[in-house]
């Protein structure tokens, strides 16, 4: 099969792949976070050509795209009242909300579980094809699982090209790195992944949120902004993706280092002189062809942008291991050091 590469401000394109959806196909296409592979949400078969595209776990749940908020009655069987508050402020954008689900939703969608995962993307292309399609669409990545998200066409194109027909070319993903993931399907809110839409700035909306979405797996954030890391998902069935397995991993073995930027961008000079790659701070950086750099140490909308991006370049380098600086976890940058610190696995190096 050839993956062509479409024009998303034509609306013929949109049409176009709206047409693949309603047969039962997957396209690839734009959204403010990632590039997303998406199918019908409420086609069990069409789903699971998403699962084999991708060679996702069957036990990872997607998340349900949708283009209205009147779109999510007929998904979920009992809406929380922290539900209106929260896409008043915050959709369309980055937050994914998990509820129980309706009989409606196929059993693969949500991983056998009992809830779903529904979020309205903040993208013309994306709301556009959704409401061409007229269902809600089901769209992880648009990669092979495991490996850094696709924030351009052209990602896509590397990763997937002649497993589906059509990517809608929307330009880059302004975000950067996937939606934040609530779970409101309980009496507390719990962050399951953490994203642009921060902690505080739930906060400022729900009260106390019950915060478990470290790096490794679970936790716990207080008022403080505090977080304790604790042992990855290995049993049980996760709610959201990116919990239970290695994610946003470069071909090339990475090895997070955190701790304060002046000892890691040492330490990481260190390896870079034996033949290692790094990826570093604008601040902390220096000059030499194995470094890339994630924007400054406190700007953390920046390394959103570009980190999946600059991951796959440093892959593209052709060395033994690359060594990434790790942001402070706080605010967005509790995100990207999520991002960072799953693509790492066991390989993490804390000076602090």
């Amino acid at each position: 099969m050839e993956t062509i590469i479409l024009d998303a401000n034509k609306s013929e394109n949109i049409d176009l792949c709206a047409g693949v959806l309603k047969t039962g196909g997957t396209v690839a296409f734009s959204t403010e976070t990632v590039y997303g592979l998406g199918a019908n949400a409420l086609d069990e078969d069409a789903v699971a050509g998403i699962f084999l595209i991708k060679g996702r776990q069957k036990d990872n749940p997607l998340i349900v795209h949708v283009a209205s908020v009147d779109d999510v009655n007929p998904l979920v069987c009992d809406i929380p009242d922290l539900f209106d508050f929260l896409v008043e402020k915050f959709w369309p954008g980055p937050l994914t909300l998990i509820m129980k689900k309706s009989s409606i939703v196929p059993y693969n969608v949500t991983a056998g579980l009992d809830t779903v995962a529904v979020r309205m993307p903040d993208h013309p292309v994306a709301l556009a094809l959704i409401r061409a399609f007229g269902n809600p669409v089901a769209a992880p990545s648009a990669n092979p699982s495991g490996l850094p998200s696709p924030t351009k066409a052209k990602h896509v194109l590397n990763d997937i090209g002649g497993k589906i027909p059509y990517i809608l070319d929307g330009g880059d993903c302004d975000v950067g790195i996937e939606s934040t993931v609530l779970d409101i399907s309980g009496e507390i809110p719990v962050i399951l992944r953490p994203g642009s839409v921060t902690y505080d700035e739930l906060r400022s909306v729900i009260g106390v949120v019950d915060n478990f979405s470290s790096p490794g797996g679970s936790g716990t954030a207080g008022i403080s902004g505090t977080l304790r890391i604790a042992e990855s998902m290995t049993d049980a069935t996760p709610k959201s993706p990116g919990l239970k397995y290695r994610h946003y991993s470069p071909k090339t073995p990475l090895t997070a280092v955190t701790g304060p930027p002046e000892k890691t961008a040492d330490y990481i000079i260190s390896r870079v002189n034996e033949g290692a790659a790094a990826l570093m701070f604008d601040d902390f950086a220096f000059s030499h062809p194995y470094v890339m750099t994630l924007g400054r140490f406190d700007d953390h909308i920046t390394q959103a942008s570009l980190l999946f991006d600059t991951l796959r370049k440093l892959d593209d380098i052709g060395v033994s291991d690359i060594f990434a600086q790790v942001p402070e976890m706080d605010g967005l940058g509790f995100a990207v050091a999520n991002r960072l610190l799953k693509a790492a696995g066991e390989n993490i190096i804390n000076l602090s």
